[in-house]
């Protein structure tokens, strides 16, 4: 797809911009510059195309295509320590494990911020107001992308601003994999406002979280990085229609096709897996902590049990454990009468590698109920864990049992705080759970 080619009637305006739009950086800090800073990840290595080299002059420091732009910000707690924040869209990711020195054979500034809940990290040289670097996923063999940014950079694609052809807001009907055997059903729920674009895409599976960027013209563009994963879309605007592309980090990508329809509809998150036979339930695990969970056992008579299947690679797993956190925060006369156990699926083969890092996880998130390590990251492998279940289609599966240990629903996917669904499920779920614990 050329990206390039929707900068070409207007190469004047792109080079005032590209001077005059950046922000003026703060030279009062003692490591970091402070403020907000534009990083991209090289999801390909980048070619001038021999015809477009006016316009990659122009452009050079904005958007090229095999990038993936996000923003972030660099805030100080005092002389010495400071945090980022990652930003998509209205949410911000604090990331404070933060470990900074010198390489005293390049006698270059280095610096590692990790992602602790999903063991991924960026480490990056810093001269002045220019990070370089890579993000690291040791959990997949040899992924690692090349990664820069820029201090005193607050726009996310471009800062051009060609007037959008239509308005996207609204709901978009979705087929991803258009070009495979398989396509995927999808809902984009957008929102745009001049030449900002925020939204997300909704899945039967769950959705892919806070989603920012800018339509130019005929061409838009959204991205989001969250420490997991690395999503970009990108695509052109026709009459009645959206045609992109979707690429997930470096090894992935796929086309898709978006229209508006009334009547498209997902399937219900309820109906999607159900629960076989007499619906019965029965495991012996070990905690990370070496204690032994029963079911059925006495930790969890007389109560309502969830059982969730996730895995702490899965940024929707993570959205469900913070709203099962919040709602026992926030409902102390339902938490008394609720058992809830998380069952995570992880992607290292070595369990007391697993182990140590569900320790930290539960730590470093604050959640305040078992998680115990099950087995590896696989969807079938799930499903030998819950036999009860027909299958497994989606990391998280939430099983709802009653207090006479049947199930009562299982809930498939999980449509988050960036969807419109994501208070639909909040009041749902606080009715099943106050008709269950009466």
């Amino acid at each position: 797809m050329r990206i390039l080619s929707i900068f070409t009637t207007f190469f004047g305006i792109a080079l005032t911009l590209l001077l005059s739009g950046c922000i003026t950086a703060d030279n009062s800090f003692t490591r970091v510059a402070p403020g907000i800073w534009r990083g991209v990840l090289e999801l390909e290595p980048y070619r001038v195309p021999a015809e477009d080299k006016d316009a990659v002059t122009l452009l050079y420091e904005q958007f090229k295509p095999g990038e993936l732009p996000f923003n972030f910000e660099v805030k100080y707690i005092d002389n010495e320590r400071f945090y980022l924040e990652i930003i998509n869209g209205d949410e911000r990711i604090r990331v404070d494990s933060i470990q900074y020195g010198r390489d005293r054979s390049q006698a270059r500034d280095t610096m590692n911020f990790w992602f602790p809940e999903y063991q991924t990290w960026i480490h990056t040289e810093i001269r002045g107001g220019v990070m370089r670097g890579e993000w690291i996923v040791p959990t997949k063999k040899d992924y690692r992308i090349p990664f820069y940014a820029h201090a005193a950079r607050d726009y996310r694609f471009t800062n051009l601003k060609e007037t959008p052809v239509r308005d996207l807001t609204g709901q978009w009907a979705t087929l991803f994999g258009v070009d495979q055997a398989e396509q995927e059903k999808a809902i984009g729920e957008f929102k745009q406002e001049g030449n900002r674009l925020t939204g997300t895409f909704r899945t039967e599976t769950g959705d892919y979280r806070y989603l920012e960027g800018t339509v130019q013209g005929r061409k838009f563009f959204m991205s989001s990085f969250d420490g997991a994963h690395a999503f970009m879309f990108s695509g052109s605007i026709g009459k009645d229609s959206l045609n992109g592309e979707f690429r997930s980090g470096h090894r992935y990508k796929t086309l898709f096709t978006s229209w508006q329809d009334p009547n498209f509809h997902l399937a219900d998150a309820d109906t999607i897996a159900k629960a076989k036979g007499n619906g019965e339930v029965k495991f012996s695990i070990q905690t990370p902590d070496n204690q032994t969970l029963n079911f059925p056992g006495p930790k969890y008579d007389g109560k309502v049990k969830i059982f969730t299947i996730m895995g702490t690679w899965c940024p929707n797993c993570r959205d469900e454990q913070v709203f099962l956190k919040e709602f026992l925060a926030q409902h102390p006369d339902l938490a008394t009468q609720m058992a809830i156990t998380g069952f995570s699926f992880e992607r290292h083969a070595d369990a007391a590698q697993a182990n140590a890092h569900l320790r930290n996880y539960k730590q470093k998130m604050g959640i305040p109920f078992d998680i115990v390590y099950a087995g590896k990251a696989d969807r079938a492998e799930a499903a030998n864990f819950f036999p009860v279940l027909d299958k497994v289609t989606a990391f998280p599966t939430m099983l709802i049992l009653d207090k006479q240990n049947r199930v009562v629903k299982v809930h498939t996917g999980f449509d988050g705080p960036a969807t419109s669904k994501y208070a639909d499920f909040k009041a749902d779920f606080e009715k099943t759970m106050r008709t269950l614990c009466q």
